[in-house]
C-alpha cells in the first residue's frame, strides 16, 4: 500500500457481487488525486463476480485497519453476504471512523445489515427499494442521496454517477468535471427503459418475475435482520 497517500478508500468484496457496481465507483475514484483504492476481502484469494470477472483482493478485513471512505457494492451475493459475520463485523468496525459511507445498489442493504443506515435516508436497487425501511433507513427514490457522511447509489449504473457525486464532495465540481470527461461519461442510451417507471409494463413484469424468489429472500433476511437490531418492528 501507498503511505503517503492521503485518502484510503475500502472497497468491500464478496462473491457474486455485480462487477459494474464496484468497477464503475472505481474507475472514478481511483482517478481522484492522492487516492489509494483497496479491494478488501476474508483473504486474498480471488473473488468470482455473479457474471464470472474475477477480481483479486488487495487487503483482508483482518489487516486493513480503518478507511477513509468505506464502499459497498450489492449483488446476488449481497444475500449470503448479509449472514457473513466476519464482514458485518468489519463493515462496523469501518464505518465508526470512517470520512464516508457509501454503496452502491444492494450494497446499502448490507449498510444497513451493520447498522450503518439507521434514521438516514438512502436508495438501492428498485426491486428492493422498499427492504431498506426494514433495517432502520429512510428509503429515498433518487438516483444518489447524500446524507451527512452516508452517500448511497442506486442501482448498477448509477455507480458512476454516485461515484462523481463524490468526488465532488471531496474535491469539487471542477475535479469531478475533469474525472466525467476523462472517461467520456455522456449516457445517451438506446432504450428508454432504465428505471421502471420510463420501461414498458411487460419488461418490468417479467423483471419482477424473474427476480421474485431473490426479492422474497432478501426480504426475509433484511426483516430477521432489523428486528434482531431494534430497527423494525
Amino acid at each position: 500500500m501507498d503511505e503517503t497517500a492521503k485518502l484510503r478508500i475500502a472497497m468491500v468484496l464478496f462473491p457474486r457481487l455485480t462487477q459494474l457496481d464496484l468497477t464503475g465507483p472505481y474507475e472514478v475514484l481511483a482517478r481522484m488525486p492522492e487516492t489509494q483504492v483497496d479491494l478488501v476481502h476474508h483473504d486474498l484469494d480471488p473473488v468470482v463476480t455473479d457474471r464470472g470477472l474475477v477480481l483479486t483482493p488487495t487487503a483482508t478485513f483482518d489487516s486493513y485497519g480503518s478507511p477513509d471512505i468505506l464502499f459497498v457494492p450489492g449483488g446476488p451475493g449481497q444475500l449470503a453476504a448479509m449472514r457473513d459475520r466476519a464482514l458485518i463485523n468489519f463493515l462496523r468496525r469501518a464505518g465508526e471512523k470512517a470520512q464516508y459511507i457509501t454503496s452502491v445498489c444492494t450494497g446499502s442493504l448490507l449498510l444497513g445489515a451493520a447498522g450503518l443506515l439507521a434514521g438516514r435516508r438512502a436508495t438501492t436497487h428498485w426491486s428492493v427499494h422498499e427492504q431498506l425501511a426494514l433495517l432502520g433507513a429512510k428509503p429515498v427514490k433518487e438516483r444518489v442521496v447524500v446524507d451527512g457522511n452516508v452517500v448511497t447509489g442506486a442501482g448498477v449504473s448509477a455507480g458512476l454517477d454516485f461515484a462523481l457525486a463524490l468526488a465532488a464532495e471531496l474535491h469539487g465540481p471542477e475535479v469531478a468535471e475533469r474525472i466525467q470527461l476523462q472517461i467520456e461519461y455522456d449516457p445517451a442510451p438506446p432504450f428508454r427503459s432504465g428505471s421502471p417507471e420510463k420501461a414498458r409494463p411487460e419488461t418490468l413484469a417479467a423483471l419482477r418475475e424473474a427476480a421474485a424468489k431473490l426479492t422474497a429472500e432478501r426480504a426475509k433476511v433484511a426483516g430477521a435482520i432489523g428486528r434482531r437490531l431494534g430497527l423494525s418492528g
